[in-house]
Formats: C-alpha cells, sequence, structure tokens
C-alpha cells in the first residue's frame, strides 16, 4: 500500500511537470506522444512491481531472480518502444526525435528510481 501511494504521487508530480513545460514551451521541449511514453512506464512499473511481488511472496529466495527478470523485461519492452517510435518515421523528424528520447530517458530513469526505492 505504501508503494501505491508513492507511486501515485510520483505521477501526479512528474505529470503535473510535464504539463507546465507542455504550456509553457510547447513541442519545442515537450514531445507530444511523452503523455503515452509517461503512461507506458507508468502501466510497466505497476505490472513489473506487482509480478516481483508476487514471486517474492511465493519464495523470499527467488528475490534476485524476481527482480532482475522484472529488470529484463523493462529493458526489452523500452527498447522495443524506441524501436517502434523511430519504424513509424521518429528518425526523419530531427527536433522531434530528442525531444522523444529526453522524454523517454526521463520516464524510465525516474521509474526505475521510484521501483528500486519501493522493492
Amino acid at each position: 500500500m505504501i508503494f501505491l501511494r508513492q507511486f501515485i504521487l510520483f505521477c501526479l508530480l512528474l505529470g503535473g511537470i510535464f504539463y507546465a513545460l507542455s504550456s509553457q514551451f510547447g513541442t519545442a521541449v515537450i514531445h507530444p506522444l511523452t503523455i503515452y511514453v509517461f503512461g507506458f512506464f507508468a502501466l510497466l512499473t505497476l505490472i513489473t512491481y506487482w509480478v516481483t511481488s508476487r514471486l517474492i511472496r511465493a519464495n523470499p529466495d527467488n528475490f534476485m531472480g524476481a527482480y532482475f527478470g522484472s529488470m529484463v523485461v523493462r529493458l526489452l519492452l523500452s527498447v522495443g518502444l524506441v524501436l517502434v517510435f523511430l519504424y513509424n518515421g521518429g528518425a526523419q523528424e530531427r527536433p522531434g526525435l530528442w525531444t522523444f528520447l529526453g522524454a523517454f530517458l526521463s520516464c524510465i530513469f525516474s521509474s526505475l528510481g521510484l521501483k528500486s526505492g519501493a522493492s
């Protein structure tokens, strides 16, 4: 329950920062797909946390396998997200590519920190 409260507070804070930057600077700083990237990582964090906690509850000695397994899943799905963006023409829009990668990196590093702190 503590994780869920921290997670909701984190999502509200990061969503507020993205909204403020988007309303102030527009697409020069925040990519139009940032909200989808943010939602993707929010959902991915919840799913990997749930799977990790279930595996640890089943066998507490399996912490390392469960934790690193969830990290591998997160890594593969994150790389898949970037590849889908690049395949759909994201590489042709030069400024948009950098703003997308900025949103991607800010979401992935902040959600990794949240998940690591909650485990």
